[in-house]
């Protein structure tokens, strides 16, 4: 409803898009409670948007604020034409091309990296400012200042929302992706302290990128990559937490539960992505969630291939989590001795300090190695980190191992 509105009003009226949106939200909470779900939810919202949005224009046509120059806007400015035209912004043939071309505008090459994904979770994904930041494994101040700083361009900018020419598209569908994987991690490991996983992020997340695949010129090696890296992560969904809702971690998950039709279908995503002259992070990323998905179980995983693939992401470029990640990849092959010292070359990132997995697979290390005092320390200190309810009992299992 976001994008559809935002093409109506502009995207430096992203707010007022964003307050139409909340406010048809709170009237379905208050109209349902009493009435009953309608049989179709969510073209009773687009009913309610459509009709303030109508108000709306007819209250500030005059306005500074809206731009009606282009010829089809300036169809909103006749009452006798305005309804109608009000009418095409929602057909749902074009709502799928609008989100996506506002996800493009969202990510303008003028726009910092960080600010391209942070806006477009917040305005496009209802994200919170507290998910943003664990995604970037920073401060909530700072994901409100990038807010700020995207909102601030658009404004002065007018950026149309639309899919860039084909010579832009490989440039900004890199920042695309990116906010679509965020969108995924999120649903495949929720900040939500009652979810820890949600299956409508991951959905949305899947459905975004299929939508990518499904546009000429959005159909990259990249985005068939992801794609398959996302189906590798979804299909262990139902292994990952007991019927209590308790974490499993994958030595002790149940593979014979794993969706075997979404692994052939990221075999064959993968398969389609092997066009192009380069070798993306979601190629690897991709390949190291096959080995983990087509080994009969945890010790048949190839930790030597999966280390040569964190190996060449590193070479790619240095990213503190994709380190820790090689470093459980080295527990598992050489040992916790091998691992404490590779660990190491994070000692001094204050960043990944803020992130509980460091401190709970340094917690792990530790306990591996005997040191039992400092293993409780470090579990201790990602139960303080975590917002998750599942992590935190999980981890006092450890110390209760201990």
């Amino acid at each position: 409803m976001v994008a559809v509105l935002v093409n109506i009003f502009g995207t430096e009226n992203v707010e007022l898009a964003e307050d139409v949106v909340q406010d048809a939200l709170v009237n379905a909470l208050e109209t349902w409670k009493f009435l009953g779900i309608p049989d179709n939810p969510k073209a009773w919202l687009y009913r309610v948007a459509k009709n303030k949005a109508i108000d709306i224009i007819r209250r500030k046509k005059h306005s500074r604020n809206f731009d009606f120059s282009d010829p089809q806007k300036q169809l909103l400015t006749s009452e006798y034409t305005l309804v109608t035209t009000m009418e095409n912004y929602w057909q749902e043939s074009y709502i799928s091309d609008e989100f996506l071309g506002l996800m493009y505008a969202c990510c303008h090459p003028e726009i910092s990296r960080e600010n391209q994904i942070t806006f477009t979770l917040k305005t496009l994904c209802g994200f919170s400012t507290r998910e943003i930041a664990r995604a970037f494994l920073t401060s909530e101040d700072t994901i409100s200042k990038r807010i700020y700083r995207a909102r601030e361009f658009f404004r002065k900018n007018k950026i149309r929302p639309e899919i860039p020419a084909a010579e832009e598209v490989v440039l900004r569908t890199s920042a695309v992706l990116g906010t679509i994987y965020l969108i995924f991690n999120e649903g495949y490991n929720s900040t939500h302290s009652d979810r820890l996983i949600r299956e409508d992020l991951i959905f949305q997340s899947m459905h975004l990128c299929r939508s990518l695949l499904e546009n000429k010129k959005t159909r990259l090696p990249e985005v068939y990559a992801l794609m398959a890296l996302m189906c590798f992560h979804a299909s262990r969904n139902d292994s990952r937490l007991t019927p209590e809702g308790e974490v499993i971690v994958l030595s002790g998950q149940d593979r014979s539960t794993w969706n075997k039709e979404m692994i052939t279908l990221a075999n064959d995503y993968l398969n389609k992505a092997a066009f192009g002259e380069k070798i993306t992070t979601y190629h690897l990323e991709a390949a190291i969630a096959y080995e983990h998905c087509v080994a009969k179980n945890f010790k048949d995983i190839n930790w030597k291939a999966i280390l040569g693939y964190y190996d060449t992401l590193l070479s790619i470029s240095f990213d503190p989590v994709v380190c820790l990640n090689r470093c459980v990849a080295v527990l598992e092959w050489e040992g916790p001795a091998k691992a404490m010292e590779a660990i190491q070359e994070l000692a001094d990132n204050r960043q990944i300090h803020k992130y509980y997995l460091y401190h709970a697979v340094l917690g792990e290390l530790y306990k591996r190695l005997g040191v039992k005092e400092k293993a409780t320390q470090c579990f201790e200190k990602a139960i303080e980190l975590t917002h998750s309810n599942q992590e935190k009992r999980f981890l006092k299992t450890k110390i209760d191992e201990l």
